[in-house]
């Protein structure tokens, strides 16, 4: 048998870092951070149109695509352009100790909050512990 002690949050920092991005010099600011049971990703995407978010998980991938529009169609001389208009996309890798299947979304205030509960294999439990002819339970802290 072989004893390991497992960090959620240190997997949610490498599946935050483990990051790509399509599109001009696009970086989609990112707070992540534990709530209870679950943890939350915020993504920053203000002037974007919450139709055109797709937000997908695959094989523990959590991949959020969008895209934001020009606005300034009808102007003759731009003289600064510096907000991203475009598609852009970041994956985000979800550890193990994460649930894919019941991650949930929201977007508000142009940010999408993404929130991903623990597996139940990763919360505590109580294990009961037979001792002759009485019994004591304890609590098992993997989590």
């Amino acid at each position: 048998m072989v004893l390991f002690r497992t960090d959620p949050f240190r997997e949610l920092m490498s599946m935050v870092q483990g990051v790509t991005t399509e599109g001009y010099s696009v970086f989609t600011p990112v707070d992540a951070y534990r709530e209870d049971d679950h943890y939350v990703v915020e993504f920053d995407l203000p002037g974007v149109d919450p139709e055109s978010i797709d937000l997908t998980v695959e094989r523990n991938v959590l991949t959020v695509k969008a895209a934001r529009a020009v606005r300034r169609a009808d102007a003759k001389d731009v003289v600064v352009a510096e907000r991203f208009a475009g598609t852009f996309q970041r994956s985000i890798y979800l550890g193990s100790e994460l649930d894919p299947s019941r991650v949930s979304a929201t977007y508000q205030d142009g940010v999408l909050r993404v929130t991903v509960p623990l597996a139940e294999t990763a919360r505590p439990r109580r294990i009961q512990i037979e001792r002759g002819a009485s019994a004591h339970a304890l609590t098992s802290h993997e989590a």
